[in-house]
């Protein structure tokens, strides 16, 4: 489905972002993996895509910053020659209640989940709009579009990234490029892994499918998104939830 794109993803070497890049991989993509250091974790991921017989590099980034956010661009578009997908997938949390929650956590949150992915699109979107096409997805979040009690910070940046999706949509649709959020919702990653048992049974409870989804279910809506197949789909927010936010 991707035979010969070229993708960079942020927060490419584990979760959901790692299941991404293995299923772009998969379908014929290089891969540009963003990660905030290297380590066994990167070289573990370029070394399995590269075995599928396409490109990887890793490339270090904190992506609230600027300055390294554009490096980080500049380096793939180095490496492939051009971007075709973009897939803003990096993020943390940091979790209190909003009495108990710093200025520091708030900002810290917003500034790698929001404004990191601003800085990528922004790095990207000159060289999408010189070729006249190009395929943007956000990892959003259910807690984006119903809140969360204890994410403040969290939800409010999941929420500013469906705004900023439906914007950069509605700017660039008239260059053959789509913007389009994923919001995944109660995921097996190493962050729902951390919670407790009680906090997995209350969760489970208000899903209508009783199980936790895989990183792979959440890969699946954004390669499809990232193809030729959703070429007329742009500014949507897809839940991968199993009916938590009906």
């Amino acid at each position: 489905m991707l035979k010969g794109k070229n993708a960079i993803i942020t927060g490419a070497t584990r979760g959901i972002g790692r299941a991404i890049a293995m299923k772009f991989a998969e379908n014929g993509a290089n891969i540009a993996a963003i990660g905030t250091k290297p380590g066994e974790a990167s070289e573990k991921l370029c070394s399995e895509i590269k075995a599928l017989g396409v490109g990887c590099i890793f490339i270090p980034c904190d992506i609230s910053d600027k300055t390294q956010a554009d490096k980080a661009v500049e380096t793939a578009l180095s490496a492939f020659g051009k971007a075709d997908i973009l897939v803003n997938n990096a993020g943390i949390n940091d979790d209190k209640l909003l009495m108990n929650m710093t200025e520091e956590a708030f900002c810290r949150v917003i500034d790698v989940n929001l404004k990191g992915t601003y800085h990528m699109i922004r790095a990207c979107i000159r060289s999408m709009v010189k070729q006249k096409s190009g395929r943007i997805i956000n990892i959003s979040s259910v807690v984006g579009l119903m809140g969360n009690a204890g994410q403040a910070n969290y939800a409010a940046s999941k929420a500013g990234i469906i705004g900023l999706t439906k914007t950069v949509a509605k700017e660039y649709a008239t260059r053959n490029i789509t913007c389009n959020a994923v919001a995944p919702g109660f995921i097996s990653t190493e962050m729902t892994d951390a919670m407790s048992d009680s906090a997995k049974e209350a969760a489970l409870s208000g899903i209508p499918m009783k199980k936790i989804g895989s990183p792979e279910d959440v890969a699946n809506a954004v390669l499809f998104l990232s193809s030729d197949m959703a070429s007329y789909i742009t500014g949507e927010t897809v839940r991968v939830d199993g009916g938590m936010y009906i």
